[in-house]
């Protein structure tokens, strides 16, 4: 059976990609998946239309040219392209204040205590297991890609507003940074 796009039937489903309910009549993205349990079932693992298109591109692209019309089909598109254009990117499970010390998956140096840390998540036999945390200054380069603000914000609704304009403003101070050192090196080659 194809992916689908229908109204949620009641509230108790919950999206797999966020963890927030599906709303009752709400727009909801169904990917239909082989069940491990039984050969030859299939089971269907319900998304918010946005978290399907940051974390499952290609299933949601799928959906997208054989359906209907969809709301922000266009947007969702752009997104779930993006995603299957950088893979790394639909690992991102939103950002917070590391709260112990941990590794940085793509440099290997400690994130302190205190610094911002982008959670990790890989989708393997149909769930989203943890796989660990890059620094804020370190995301775009591990995600091969500087598009992650959108990403970062979508899955850490948790964040306070002044925690979310001093993520927005170190990304931005880290992208300048970026933007000087590669100036640099241009300037340097010359």
């Amino acid at each position: 059976m194809p992916h689908v796009f229908e109204p949620a039937a009641s509230g108790r489903s919950k999206c797999r990609g966020c963890g927030r309910a599906l709303q009752r009549g709400e727009l909801r993205f169904g990917e239909r998946l082989p069940s491990p349990f039984a050969e030859g079932a299939e089971i269907t693992l319900w998304f918010h239309p946005l978290c399907a298109a940051y974390k499952r591109g290609e299933a949601l692209l799928e959906a997208l040219a054989t359906a209907g019309a969809i709301a922000d089909a266009d947007k969702l598109h752009a997104i779930a392209s993006a995603g299957v254009a950088q893979p790394r990117l639909a690992r991102i499970d939103g950002a917070e204040r590391a709260k112990g010390v941990a590794t940085c998956r793509h440099c290997r140096a400690p994130i302190t205590k205190g610094a911002w840390r982008i959670r990790m998540t890989l989708f393997d036999e149909g769930m989203f297991s943890p796989l660990g945390f890059v620094h804020l200054e370190c995301g775009a380069g591990y995600c091969e890609s500087g598009d992650i603000l959108a990403r970062l914000l979508h899955f850490a609704p948790d964040l306070s507003d002044e925690d979310r304009v001093a993520l927005m403003a170190d990304l931005d101070a880290q992208d300048a940074n970026d933007a000087k050192e590669a100036k640099d090196a241009k300037d340097a080659k010359e």
